[in-house]
């Protein structure tokens, strides 16, 4: 899988936005800004204490080194000293292969409603690409409060996308509502009613090679 080995995205001309891969090092800086971008809506399953900041560090850092189909990237903002503003873990591989998503709970969070949400995502993933016989999983994407709009999903979906593109997989992607805007500029559709999902998520899908028109 070459594609997911290279980063080839073009920035835009004059943009000080710049697509890396991220590395063991940036994972305190990523987990604040997974705080940032995903407060308050997601403190009643990820609450924002030191044991679960922690937690956050461990299963990234755990991934990163032992899931080589799971690829982390971060943009930069290159005027504020390599700042990340963006991040995204793409997970190239089915939710068979892949195997548990997350590690054990921490006791600062409420196992069995961790339980239900986690079920409920694994079952809609599974529901969404039934009929398809690759799929890859857009795992994470988050960006920083005060650069959205800017460009930065797009330095992370476009190279995600194209890995998918050159391995013929449909992607999935569980979207939150503030979401599901940017991913159907780039081809996702929806495989459920995220106004009737218990979680407001929307099961979205993406096809090989999808153009805009």
């Amino acid at each position: 899988m070459k594609a997911a080995e290279r980063i080839r995205v073009p920035q835009r001309d004059g943009s000080p936005l710049r697509l890396e891969f991220a590395t063991v090092e940036d994972l305190p800086e990523i987990t604040d800004l997974w705080y940032n971008a995903f407060s308050p809506s997601m403190l009643f399953l990820w609450p924002d204490t030191p044991g679960v900041r922690e937690w956050w560090n461990e299963a990234n850092r755990h991934d990163m080194l032992h899931k080589p189909k799971s690829k982390y990237l971060k943009v930069i903002d290159t005027t504020q000293n390599g700042r990340i503003v963006a991040y995204a873990k793409w997970s190239f591989e089915t939710a068979k292969e892949r195997g548990p998503r997350w590690p054990a709970w921490h006791p600062d969070m409420d196992a069995a409603t961790m339980d239900r949400f986690l079920l409920h995502l694994e079952t809609n993933r599974a529901n969404a690409v039934a009929d398809t016989p690759k799929d890859f999983y857009l795992d994470m994407l988050a960006t920083h409060n005060g650069y959205r709009k800017q460009g930065a999903a797009r330095l992370l979906l476009e190279w995600g996308c194209e890995v998918g593109d050159e391995e013929n997989a449909h992607i999935y992607i569980d979207a939150s509502t503030d979401g599901q805007p940017v991913y159907r500029k780039f081809g996702f559709v929806s495989k459920n009613d995220p106004t009737t999902d218990p979680f407001e998520v929307a099961a979205m899908v993406r096809e090989p090679g999808w153009k805009a028109t």
